[in-house]
């Protein structure tokens, strides 16, 4: 059934702005779960987890902090040299990510971030950082997975490891402030099809804006690096299709859309007006709690989705 009032997806939204600038200001607490200046670390997660971790990969190893992997959980390379494993689970309570570090255990440094702290991952991992703050009662994950990201940018900007053209944490929700607060166009609202680009961190958020679009409403999307573009995923693109860049928008491309007779959004280059990229993610996020309810669904309680991948004991030895 849908909702009769506002979605607690969108006012979980719209908080963003305040749960980013928390996190920042919280981060001298958290330290003990984060990598180290020079560290290898793999970061790891499932879903939404899984692409945050992507994003913050390409930030910290493009900030000089150290080399870093993203992996999904259940496909972490075991014997792989690594100092730190960091895990990023919202619940706590994800198999594939607490077998993980249950493996690992006592070999290599374990980090997790998480919204609850009276989850298994307290134990599973050496140091845990509790983003209570950002929890939500919402199945789909919208401000604990960016809150998270935003922890970890903080992180690399203290450490003065922000990559060249990254915006602060505090200029970001600034920014975020923007995207939740301006209307979304008829252009987008009334697309059929949307594929999400992104280029270097913004690739990992631009797989999080489509798999937001297919969570909570059902949308026809998809998602690649920019420069990919052309290499086939224009062949989808059309009158009524959207393409949105998160990120800079590559040259030539926009040209590209236009011939074919899509749509560009790109609201999150590198201008001095545009939109941090994060943001621009939470415009994403309004779009799809706006479809769902247009479609007359309750984007609260999406369909086939749960707050947390919890596998039986068979499941986990066949997986």
């Amino acid at each position: 059934m849908p909702t009769s009032g506002p979605s607690r997806t969108a006012a979980e939204i719209a908080s963003q702005p305040a749960t980013w600038r928390r996190a920042a200001e919280t981060l001298p607490r958290h330290r003990a779960a984060l990598p180290r200046r020079g560290e290898r670390v793999a970061v790891v997660g499932c879903g939404t987890s899984w692409f945050i971790a992507q994003a913050y990969a390409q930030l910290r190893e493009t900030g000089g902090h150290g080399e870093t992997d993203a992996f999904a959980a259940s496909e972490f390379p075991l014997g792989r040299g690594y100092d730190r494993i960091l895990a990023i689970t919202r619940s706590g309570t994800t198999t594939e990510v607490l077998d993980l570090l249950g493996k690992v255990k006592g070999s290599l440094a374990t980090g997790a971030l998480t919204a609850d702290p009276a989850t298994p991952v307290t134990a599973a991992a050496d140091a845990v950082a509790v983003l209570d703050f950002a929890d939500e009662e919402s199945v789909v994950q919208t401000r604990f997975a960016t809150t998270a990201l935003a922890l970890l940018r903080a992180h690399l900007e203290a450490e003065s490891a922000l990559p060249a053209g990254v915006r602060t944490v505090q200029e970001a929700a600034r920014h975020a402030e923007r995207a939740v607060a301006e209307p979304l166009s008829d252009a987008i609202t009334e697309a059929e099809q949307f594929t999400f680009l992104g280029t270097g961190w913004t690739y990992g958020l631009a797989l999080e804006a489509g798999l937001k679009m297919r969570e909570a409403a059902g949308a026809w999307t998809e998602a690649y690096p920019a420069m990919e573009y052309r290499h086939g995923p224009i062949s989808i693109t059309a009158p009524g299709r959207v393409a949105w860049v998160l990120g800079p928008v590559p040259a030539g491309l926009a040209d590209d859309v236009a011939r074919v007779g899509g749509t560009l959004v790109a609201e999150s280059g590198a201008a001095h007006g545009d939109l941090d990229p994060l943001a621009d993610l939470v415009r994403a996020q309004r779009l799809a709690v706006a479809l769902a309810e247009a479609q007359g669904q309750d984007p609260d309680r999406p369909r086939n989705l749960t707050r947390s991948v919890v596998l039986p004991s068979t499941d986990r030895e066949n997986g």
